[in-house]
C-alpha cells in the first residue's frame, strides 16, 4: 500500500525554497471514506504550491487522487503557512 504522506511530500518537495520547512501531516475526519492531508510550509512556498488561481493545487490533488485510488477512499489536500 501506498504511503500517502510520503507521496505528497516528494510532489511538493522539489517545488519550495525552504525544503526543511515542508511537512505533510493526516488529520483525522468524520468521513470514514476520506483521507485529509494538510501541507505546512513558509507563506512564499505555500503560494507558489497553490499557484496563479489554483492550478497549481489542482494538480497536486489530482495527482494525489490518481495515488489514493488503490485505497478507494476521497483524498482532501489543504495548505497551510506557519
Amino acid at each position: 500500500m501506498i504511503d500517502l504522506e510520503k507521496t505528497l511530500f516528494d510532489i511538493c518537495l522539489p517545488l519550495v525554497d525552504d525544503q526543511k520547512a515542508l511537512s505533510v501531516k493526516t488529520m483525522a475526519t468524520t468521513n470514514e471514506n476520506e483521507i485529509l492531508l494538510y501541507v505546512y510550509a513558509n507563506s512564499e512556498d505555500v503560494a507558489r504550491l497553490i499557484g496563479r488561481k489554483g492550478i497549481m493545487a489542482s494538480s497536486i490533488r489530482q495527482m494525489m487522487s490518481i495515488a489514493a485510488r488503490d485505497v478507494h477512499k476521497r483524498i482532501s489536500v489543504k495548505f497551510e503557512a506557519y
